[in-house]
């Protein structure tokens, strides 16, 4: 059995973890890669669901679905030495592998390192029924085992402070059928977009807060939501006191009703930071009103901007971090987008919009054009380059399982309570064999 490639084994040294994701290389093929890691060869392609398994690109993460690592024994290695490199027991290395004689262990075998143990998380997803459509009940069921909670998105608040209808009963069966909370999501989305005058006319009004309040209890107990998400975006630096006295107002009554409260924030890195998207949000206000606050740590590289990551690694640390300096971390989860965006270069300021695209269409996109798929360090995100058939230059940023797993590592490194996601309906099935691997998924609605 050949032996894991250099690469491959650094970036399980830096990361200490198990997890068996390949970089594919020049010359590599599916074959190979699955008798290196002695897995069956349909067992990757159906996991991973590849879209090109006779053409792979240079770049390209294969996750190869095992439950452990292996090692090939190096002259001089000591059990001792293996187990501190992986961060298990020496007692765990030898009942996992039958060896008799830990002090005799011969140059060039290979050994089954065992999984470690996983914390214990919350995972939430989005879901947006403009989104799925018809096939909502089909993308919940499909990822159900993964995720706590599900956030329909969205009940939009009107000006005279009743809800727009929303068709979310499917949604929220399917929600109980998974073991999954279901989550009611308002939003001060008015023509489209978040609107700062919508969110000021609500909160300068007790009465229609009122209303408002009245008529989510009443939906929630008619449909079996179980808390309420609220994602109101825009707010403004005028409205940053009301929008708080508003959330302590929804908490109280939710409260009464046995109803969780969870609110989306900016992706702020210090109280003082300025612009109408982060001046509303109050981190440590909103903090010790909420059950827990959702960061949307994502659109750093966003449609209407200049191409660049969509959720830049260090960037989502400055925000986590200056988050748990005022929000306990068992109330912090951490947004993770499910999508990347094809930008047409050159880009223009107010030129035309990067379109959304989800990492499996990102992955056809670079097979179709012989493109070469690679990886910033900085951010922690693969992009890569191509040219259409009417000779226009595009970059894709988009997410890989390196990414992913760079996003759970520092989940893991913070103890944060966990992360989510925007938004379902966009394939990316090797985030949900990650998360099995990287976490114990918590259920908090009993069978």
């Amino acid at each position: 059995m050949e032996e894991s490639p250099p690469e491959l084994r650094t970036y399980f040294k830096e990361r200490g973890g198990i997890l068996q994701i390949h970089v594919v290389k020049s010359g590599d093929t599916l074959w190979q890669i699955s008798k290196t890691y002695g897995v069956p060869l349909n067992t990757i392609i159906e996991s991973n669901e590849i879209p090109n398994p006779d053409n792979l690109v240079i770049g390209q993460t294969i996750v190869v679905p095992t439950k452990g690592q292996y090692h090939i024994i190096r002259p001089g290695e000591t059990l001792y030495q293996i187990s501190k490199l992986y961060n298990v027991t020496v007692g765990d290395i030898v009942n996992a592998n039958g060896i008799k004689n830990p002090n005799q262990i011969p140059v060039g075998l290979r050994i089954y390192i065992p999984r470690k143990p996983r914390p214990t998380v919350d995972v939430l997803s989005y879901v947006d029924l403009n989104i799925t459509g018809k096939n909502t009940v089909a993308e919940i069921n499909k990822v159900g085992e993964h995720l706590t909670y599900l956030s329909i998105f969205s009940y939009i608040v009107n000006r005279d402070g009743t809800l727009k209808p929303l068709n979310d009963q499917q949604a929220i069966n399917a929600a109980y059928e998974n073991r999954i909370v279901p989550l009611m999501a308002i939003t001060n989305i008015e023509g489209g977009t978040f609107n700062k005058e919508l969110a000021t006319h609500i909160l300068s009004n007790e009465e229609l807060q009122d209303k408002l309040l009245a008529e989510v209890i009443r939906i929630m107990k008619q449909k079996g939501y179980l808390g309420l998400d609220v994602d109101f975006e825009y707010v403004g630096r005028e409205n940053r006191e009301k929008y708080k006295q508003f959330l302590r107002k929804a908490s109280n009554i939710l409260k009464q009703n046995n109803y969780t409260l969870s609110v989306a924030l900016a992706p702020k890195l210090s109280d003082a930071q300025t612009g109408t998207l982060y001046e509303g949000h109050d981190y440590k206000g909103i903090g010790e009103i909420a059950d827990f606050v959702l960061l949307m740590t994502y659109e750093w590289g966003w449609s209407g901007g200049a191409p660049m990551a969509v959720s830049p690694i260090d960037q989502v640390r400055k925000v986590v971090e200056y988050a748990l300096t005022v929000i306990p971390s068992n109330k912090v989860m951490m947004g993770i987008p499910l999508y990347g965006y094809d930008w047409t270069l050159p880009y223009v300021k107010g030129g035309q919009w990067a379109r959304t695209l989800s990492p499996r269409r990102a992955l056809q996109l670079a097979t179709q054009y012989n493109a070469t798929i690679k990886y910033d360090t900085k951010s922690e995100a693969p992009y890569f380059n191509y040219v259409d058939g009417n000779k226009k230059e595009h970059v894709v940023w988009f997410e890989d399982a390196r990414s992913i797993q760079a996003k759970f590592n520092l989940v893991k490194d913070l103890k944060l309570r966990g992360f989510f996601y925007w938004v379902l309906g966009r394939d990316f099935p090797q985030n949900w064999l990650l998360v099995e691997e990287n976490f114990n998924v918590r259920k908090r609605v009993k069978s």
